[in-house]
């Protein structure tokens, strides 16, 4: 049995989880967004922030909440987390971060929490800092709230196609379409209409100050081969640069060719290897 050196970390911690999050800048984006936004307090949170190692020594954090997200875990963090969770029923709908600790959690996890919907072990997660060469589509911009009910079914379709689920599944959508609703008045999301049809999507779902990290690339099955992927992104990527931060990260499947090759072209490099597991 381990002595587990795993505690609920708050607010007087704050700068400890910072300085880790800051080291780890693309991986960590959607833990140090929430952090940024809600602090560590648990009242104010949307979850909570698992610390492994001393006060005077954080080493490691996990964010549990709607997923569960270890940073900067070594082999001894990622043991203390799974003993620490494994009397824990599960609350996530999904584990995601890097490789090695995703996956290190799910073969101690996997006998209490399991069966998983899908694995994914290998997703490369990539980064730029620089205009992308191609020349952006200029039809490629951001989406105004009054358009809201055309991007909404393109957005549907790209999760579902994405996750395997639909997510009007659980609530009718609700809570999906309040989240689109909340990228669209932050001017957080990208598209291509054609006769009033969303051909191209995708969003800055993630913000931090050092990085805007994309989520829900999506070309319309009817426009797929036709090349406009790599203009499209490229105008999302100048534009997130130009106004909101100072990179662009995102991570795809490793089996998911078309997309590696877009993104290669519009200046996006290797960061890490990010793993997902899916309930």
């Amino acid at each position: 049995m381990l002595t587990v050196p795993v505690r609920r970390v708050g607010e007087g911690e704050r700068r400890s989880v910072e300085r880790l999050l800051d080291l780890d800048p693309y991986a960590a984006a959607p833990v140090a967004e929430r952090v940024a936004a809600h602090g560590l307090s648990w009242w104010r949170g949307e979850g909570r922030v698992l610390g492994y190692g001393s006060r005077r020594n954080l080493e490691s954090i996990c964010w549990l909440g709607g997923n569960l997200t270890p940073v900067l875990a070594t082999p001894p963090a990622v043991a203390a987390y799974a003993e620490q969770l494994s009397g824990e029923p599960r609350i996530c709908s999904s584990i995601v971060g890097h490789a090695d600790a995703v996956l290190g959690l799910w073969e101690r996890l996997a006998a209490r929490w399991g069966p998983a919907r899908d694995v994914r072990p290998n997703q490369p997660l990539l980064a730029t800092g620089a205009a992308p060469q191609p020349a952006a589509d200029p039809d490629v911009r951001r989406v105004r709230v009054d358009e809201i009910d055309q991007l909404f079914p393109a957005a549907v379709a790209m999760y579902t196609e994405e996750v395997g689920v639909s997510p009007l599944a659980e609530d009718g959508g609700r809570s999906y379409r309040r989240r689109v609703t909340e990228l669209v008045r932050a001017g957080r999301a990208y598209a291509r209409f054609v006769d009033g049809q969303v051909v191209f999507k995708a969003e800055l779902a993630v913000v931090t100050r050092r990085t805007a990290q994309i989520q829900g690339v999506w070309v319309d099955p009817q426009w797929r081969g036709r090349g406009i992927a790599t203009g499209a992104m490229a105008a999302v990527v100048r534009d997130a640069l130009a106004h909101v931060a100072p990179t662009v990260s995102l991570y795809v499947n490793d089996f998911n060719l078309p997309a590696r090759r877009v993104y290669q072209r519009c200046g996006f490099r290797p960061v890490g290897t990010l793993a997902t597991i899916l309930f």
